[in-house]
């Protein structure tokens, strides 16, 4: 039997001088000395020291003690120490404590009762126990709970050890009368728990002799009961459904841990609606009435995994999950929001979205700092709504609208794309998003968002009137032209401060300039920064435009925004306007404007110039205006809009697919034999058994069962730890959760002879953590031993678990053996999986990431997409991509690839090939992450992996 260890310790004062100091300290008479003395024994023998010389000197000195500290202490020591010689049999000197023992059984403190029958669980050895078995029967009647609730587990511990049937059978009657006359809660779940670990059928039938007063148990008497029910309808379908009702009628028990169990035993049992819908109104309960976040996000995981088993039922519990976003914390209302945007359905879109506008608009009181991150949610949210279901965006649209001017700017961003993308999906919408457009344009105080609402103006901008009024709304924003002038005295100055006096900051440089008859003078320039947003009093705006501040800030690319806006709305003025002379007098306007914002670019106003891109499509622009073509016009008029809508269908096919790969589930085999419950007789159910069995009948003809052929992918993670030419084999499955990696090995006992105190020692590189001692264990000859090893894991890296087997063979006791293990390598791609971000939030993470690894492209492949879906492979990402946008042949690939870790850690990976002239392929891939141990992982992974073919 494996020895069981409640106290771990580190310490590494180990000198031959401390056991003398230890000795002394014992055979003196200070208590506090003595106290000290003995820990330091204990964590002796914990770190692997024996000190036998102790043994006597703890037995004539600490032994008679009274002080409830020290014999604490004693407890723990005699816990610990070696009680067995090499063959397994108890040492002569363990009878000295039997007597201690049994006094300390019937000392007259409580405290000292209890703590030594709580020691006496924790004995395997049945020559010890056996003398103190009346005692531990005695203090069953003792008028104190503490010794009673511990003299319980002591029957239990006795009764389970290999000879306790021998040595107390009449344990199960005794508990069963203990337990119908006891009051005290704890003492009656010891005495259950005891029953149903021991004595199955009478657990059972207490449980149903008492069934009526169950609701009035106490809470570690009801988890018991719940965990007896698991185990009994694991063993006895047939009887499910009598259980399932007890239950159910504990889903009203004042403990929230008892209700969180029920709900979870619930649905691990049945799958009747029924059932399912209790369980889920349970959790939603819970989410409202627990004041602990953590307990909340426990909660939620619960609901999203019902969601993927039983979607319909929790569709109709949609509406009680949002609830959830009551609380103030920002990963509950995200998870909140991704578990009902899976939920949406035609019957429900109008409640979430009414809700989720009420939120939107309690954003608005209280500028509070999450406010933003949360409306940023929320824009998303209903942005996906709107998509999946169109009539809902008119109802959405004009209220999201009046955040376009958002401080928080990706949430004004993900507002603007919103309305692009609605306004090509709804073509009913069209007008009244437009003027809703022009009415707001100056409140957006983003060059970035400006830049998008701007292209919105010049493609749906088609009618007379709103060409004019977008014509119009650019030239308000942008101000008196030029941008600046020189005064009679030499001065710079802003031409909006002839006709506007404002007050702002400025930011003034001199430098010198030529005047119109050759002489040198000093200009200085008044710019007004672009910090202040604009007001409307009196109808006119009080301040610059929010474009011109933003131009003068130095925004050339925006200015090229404005150039290419007016480009094509002066092109359809002239499709849509019958009188040439006010399409000329546009014309000229648009072309002031850009010459305007090249003077302005090239001057030595400005502390830098315009950038060439930038003024290299302010020309294009001016020279279109100029001289325009039909093909031209088809360019600038369509295609850009054709283009958009391309990006749109492509967008939605790849989401339906991933919707398509996700509902995917497997089916049985033809062969597969299919039971038909449904002609059996029904008499007797209940309607919650009737809907399981149907439940079950639907399951087994969809396949979802789990069938015994799982047990092929359980083989291939098998790893072999020594050679099959080893006295002992060994081999290991491994599995990798979310926080830590079980180790299942198998030892096999080659030789003869009994292997005495074999011990599988491992130790750990990376950020992984042994969790356990090892334990020593006996190997008969040939047999098999199962040991599990459990290890923690803190972060995404790649770890390496190695170590040995020590054993000592029953021919030469005093000789080690020592067998080393193959290493056993942790793969990172255990912990990443493919996520999807916007390219907004990419860039953003890329710009905020301090960790990259820079990897140089080394690979036999040839073809660049070949090379980029290897690298999808390896990596466990998902390519952010279109796959659109990657197609045709120019020798050169650029690609984001995406993944998020078990931890929440975001791994971001650019890939940028091109094809040499030697037809290999060159360039890097750049990895970027929050932590160093993913960057430099996934790096290793990749020059690992990336030539192909496995190598």
């Amino acid at each position: 039997m494996e020895k069981s260890c409640t106290l771990l310790v580190h310490f590494d004062k180990s000198t031959p001088a401390l056991a003398n100091e230890i000795k002394e300290a014992l055979e003196g008479n200070d208590v506090a000395a003595k106290s000290e003395a003995l820990k330091k024994a204990i964590m002796l023998l914990l770190n692997g020291e024996t000190i036998p010389q102790l043994f006597i000197t703890i037995i004539r000195y600490v032994l008679p003690s009274e002080d409830h500290t020290v014999q604490k202490l004693l407890l723990f020591y005699l816990e610990i120490i070696e009680k067995t010689d090499s063959r397994g049999k108890v040492l002569p000197e363990m009878i000295l404590i039997c007597q201690n023992l049994r006094n300390n059984l019937q000392h007259p403190n409580e405290y000292i009762r209890g703590v030594t029958l709580r020691f006496l669980c924790r004995l395997n050895e049945s020559e010890i126990v056996e003398p103190l078995i009346p005692s531990i029967l005695a203090n069953l009647e003792h008028r104190h709970p503490f010794v009673r609730r511990n003299a319980v587990l002591a029957v239990m511990s006795v009764y389970r050890l290999p000879q306790g049937e021998q040595l107390l059978d009449s344990a199960p009657e005794i508990i069963e009368k203990f337990l119908s006359t006891e009051q005290d809660q704890s003492s009656k779940r010891n005495a259950f728990l005891m029953l149903f670990t021991c004595a199955q059928d009478r657990a059972v039938n207490y449980l149903f002799t008492h069934i009526d007063r169950i609701i009035d148990w106490g809470e570690q008497l009801q988890m018991v009961v719940l965990e007896l029910i698991k185990k009994v309808c694991r063993s006895n379908k047939s009887e499910k459904g009598k259980y399932i009702k007890i239950i159910i009628s504990l889903l009203n028990a004042t403990s929230a841990a008892v209700v969180y169990e029920c709900a979870g035993t619930l649905v691990s049992l049945s799958s009747a609606p029924t059932a399912i819908r209790a369980a889920a109104s349970t959790y939603c309960q819970l989410l409202l009435s627990q004041s602990d976040n953590n307990v909340k996000l426990i909660v939620l995981d619960r609901l999203n995994e019902l969601k993927g088993s039983h979607r319909e039922i929790m569709m109709e519990m949609v509406m009680d999950v949002l609830r959830a976003l009551s609380s103030p914390n920002v990963d509950i209302r995200r998870k909140t929001l991704d578990i009902v945007l899976e939920l949406i359905t035609p019957r429900n879109v109008d409640e979430v979205v009414m809700m989720l506008k009420k939120e939107v608009v309690k954003t608005q009181n209280g500028e509070h700092e999450k406010n933003g991150e949360y409306r940023q949610m929320l824009v998303q949210a209903i942005h996906s709504c709107a998509i999946k279901f169109p009539e809902v965006a008119s109802t959405v649209v004009h209220l999201l609208m009046d955040f376009l001017g958002d401080t928080n700017v990706a949430s004004a961003m993900d507002v603007v794309v919103f309305v692009r993308e609605i306004i090509e999906t709804n073509p009913k919408l069209r007008v009244s998003i437009i003027t809703r457009l022009l009415d707001t344009f100056y409140q957006i105080r983003a060059a970035r968002v400006c830049s998008c609402a701007l292209w919105i103006i010049g493609e749906y901008c088609l009618s007379l009137s709103e060409v004019e009024s977008g014509i119009a709304t650019i030239k308000q924003c942008l101000g008196e032209l030029p941008f600046y002038t020189i005064t009679e005295d030499g001065e710079v100055q802003d031409a909006s401060k002839k006709t506007q006096q404002v007050s702002s900051t400025m930011v003034s440089s001199r430098r010198p300039a030529v005047l119109a008859d050759g002489t040198y003078a000093t200009q200085s320039a008044a710019l007004e920064t672009a910090t202040s947003p604009p007001t409307l009093v009196h109808g006119s705006l009080s301040s610059l435009g929010n474009l011109r501040s933003l131009i003068l800030a130095g925004d050339f690319f925006l200015g090229a925004v404005v150039a290419c806006t007016l480009t094509k709305l002066v092109l359809r003025l002239e499709e849509v306007q019958p009188s040439k002379v006010e399409v000329n007098r546009a014309s000229i306007q648009a072309l002031l404007i850009m010459v305007s914002m090249l003077q302005l670019g090239e001057s030595s106003v400005l502390s830098h110039p315009i950038d060439y891109d930038s003024r290299d499509r302010i020309v294009l622009c001016i020279r279109l205006l100029c001289n325009t073509g039909d093909e031209i016009r088809k360019i600038w008029l369509q295609s850009c809009r054709q283009s958009f809508v391309k990006m749109l269908a492509d967008k939605q096919h790849r989401e339906t697919e991933e919707i398509k790969a996700k509902a995917q589930i497997s089916n049985v085999q033809p062969d597969d034999l299919i039971d038909f419950y449904h002609l059996k007789s029904r008499k007797g159910m209940s309607q919650l058994e009737l809907e399981d069995e149907v439940q079950d009948d639907l399951k087994r003809a969809t396949g979802e069962f789990t069938k015994d052929g799982d047990d092929a992918n359980k083989l291939n993670r098998i790893l072999q730890l020594t050679g099959f030419s080893d006295p002992v084999y060994a081999e290991a499955y491994v599995t990798v959760h979310h926080y830590d990696i079980v180790l299942d090995v198998t030892v096999i006992n080659r030789t003869k002879e009994t292997l005495q105190n074999l011990c599988l020692e491992l130790a750990t590189m990376g950020d992984l953590k042994l969790v356990e001692r090892p334990q020593n264990y006996t190997l008969a000859p040939e047999s098999s031993k199962q040991i599990k090893a459990n290890i923690k894991v803190s972060s995404t890296e790649t770890g390496v678990i190695f170590g040995n087997i020590v054993y000592e063979t029953s021919s030469n006791v005093l000789e080690r053996n020592v067998i080393v293990l193959n290493d056993i390598h942790i793969d990172i791609m255990d912990y990443i999986s493919p996520a999807s971000c916007a390219d907004v939030a990419f860039r953003t993470m890329w710009a905020e990431f301090e960790w990259e690894n820079k990897v140089a492209v080394n690979t036999i492949i040839q073809d660049e997409k070949e090379f980029l879906n290897h690298i999808i492979k390896s990596t466990n990402m998902k390519c952010l991509t279109p796959l659109s946008a990657l197609e045709g042949e120019c020798g050169f690939l650029a690609a984001n690839l995406y993944a998020k870790s078990v931890f929440g850690e975001d791994a971001l990976v650019n890939l940028s090939i091109e094809k040499q002239a030697d037809d290999k392929l060159g360039g890097y891939i750049r990895i970027r992450s929050k932590t160093q141990g993913i960057a430099l992982s996934l790096g290793d992974k990749i020059t690992l992996k990336q030539k192909g073919g496995g190598t």
